[in-house]
């Protein structure tokens, strides 16, 4: 591959992946996760992420560049939901006073676990994630939204799961929040916005643990990688506006089941890695 085609790659990446951050209210790391991985092994960049004692850190640098990327991503986002006045700030902070150190921890936790581990993990979160879109499984009871401290510790819970698949949060958010009687449209806008500060903690861990390290690849800040979250991020901040003037006007459903169906997919590729 020229040095031009995997840039153009993680522009069309960033680009898809802003898109659905702002109409779905995810923050694009289960197609950026997957589609890295891709990405690389088309580049026949694979070997360079292996160290001299074999071990594999192709699937962390994936999870520390998309979550790195969905800093700006979620920046960019929010700010167009808030414009509509669709963010839900008390929500927010409640559910950040925790999500932060959940994901620092969860980042840690990730540097820790074979790249295998983690692949399998991901392929499986994903299934589960397009099975519950496609077959719309939801809890007919409806509650109050719980007081901070449980607001506090389901965002730990949500912000290290969210550090080990290299997501935002959303696809954990916005299924609580709707379940305590807030409507979609600002689930999706508040969610958008915890997907921040989770992204910031989670991206720092893999910096951070990666920081001083001989055996990652050139380019790399800890084990985030550069070159990719250039090219994402030009592309993914100026398409999730778009996403989030879309999400109010176009059937979310409907696209939440065409998008399940693309996770399954994703999901069964990473699963066969």
């Amino acid at each position: 591959m020229t040095g031009l085609e995997p840039l153009l790659m993680y522009l069309l990446l960033g680009a898809f992946a802003g898109l659905i951050a702002g109409l779905l209210g995810v923050g694009g790391g289960l197609i950026i996760v997957p589609t890295l991985i891709g990405i690389w092994q088309l580049q026949g960049l694979a070997p360079t992420f292996i160290n001299s004692a074999g071990v594999d850190y192709m699937m962390q640098l994936a999870i520390g560049t998309s979550l790195a990327s969905i800093v700006f991503t979620s920046m960019s986002s929010v700010y167009a939901h808030h414009r509509r006045g669709a963010v839900l700030w008390p929500v927010f902070w409640r559910l950040t006073s925790g999500s932060v150190v959940g994901a620092w921890l969860g980042s840690v936790l990730a540097v820790g676990v074979s790249g295998q581990e983690l692949k399998f993990a991901f392929g499986i979160f994903e299934l589960l994630v397009a099975a519950q879109m496609i077959m719309s499984f939801q809890n007919s009871s409806r509650r109050n939204l719980p007081s901070v401290a449980g607001l506090g510790l389901a965002g730990s819970v949500i912000g290290a799961m969210s550090a080990l698949m290299g997501i935002g949060g959303g696809l954990l958010i916005v299924p609580l929040l709707t379940r305590c009687n807030i409507a979609a449209q600002k689930a999706v806008a508040t969610s958008a916005a915890c997907g921040l500060p989770i992204a910031v903690g989670g991206a720092l861990g893999y910096v951070v643990s990666g920081l001083g390290r001989t055996d990652l690849p050139t380019w790399s800040a800890g084990m985030v990688y550069l070159p990719a979250l250039g090219g994402i991020v030009l592309a993914s901040v100026l398409f999730a506006p778009l996403g989030a003037a879309l999400s109010h006007h176009l059937p979310t459903t409907s696209l939440h089941r065409v998008f399940a169906a693309f996770l399954a997919l994703l999901g069964a590729w990473m699963l066969l890695q």
